[in-house]
């Protein structure tokens, strides 16, 4: 069996100042020395794979000149914020003081009313990357998602709580390997900067 290398990025900024979840705002790519470098970095016969979201979308196009392309995967979409999708920190603390709490402190059970718990958005995320690496064994894959997304994969490459991932920056643009192999996974450089 062969190690299938996940290169995860984080899709270009929005510049929002609220929580977005599934809510379909653009990327900012406007920086086009940061994509030709993240270009660069990213290997060039790799298959390319992104969010229906289309600030996702929008990223993959921007890498994808001369990489196959796969369809869009709904499954590799951000955290479901719910009705939090939108809002301030400070008004989610108002409207939502214990649970909002909880679900950064303790996350795992708790949702968002109207949203998706951590152990969930981890689930439909595992199921989704589960089966690109069945489909694509043993090939080099780039996976252009979200923030939550690919922590949902640091830590279950790194077998810890959820908790345990928030202390990892995944800035946008960034990369992230993961590789899948024999052994179980690997986890290679998070949150690269190229």
């Amino acid at each position: 069996m062969d190690v299938t290398r996940l290169w995860w990025v984080r899709h270009g900024p929005t510049h929002e100042k609220t929580m977005v979840g599934w809510r379909d705002v653009p990327a900012d790519l406007s920086d086009t020395a940061a994509l030709a470098r993240l270009n660069a970095h990213l290997p060039s016969d790799a298959l390319l794979v992104s969010s229906d979201l289309i600030r996702a979308v929008a990223t993959a196009d921007a890498l994808g000149v001369g990489r196959a392309r796969l369809p869009h995967h709904p499954g590799l979409r951000e955290l479901h914020f719910g009705d939090w999708d939108g809002q301030t920190w400070d008004a989610i603390a108002k409207s939502h003081p214990e649970l909002s709490f909880a679900y950064w402190d303790d996350p795992g059970l708790h949702a968002p009313p109207g949203g998706e718990s951590w152990n969930d958005a981890a689930a439909r995320v595992s199921a989704a990357t589960d089966a690109l690496i069945a489909a694509h064994r043993g090939r080099d894959l780039i996976l252009v998602a979200h923030f939550g997304a690919i922590l949902t994969q640091v830590q279950r490459a790194m077998g810890c709580v959820p908790v345990d991932v928030f202390a990892h920056r995944i800035d946008n643009l960034s990369v992230t390997r993961i590789d899948h192999g024999p052994g179980g996974w690997q986890l290679g450089p998070i949150n690269h900067c190229p």
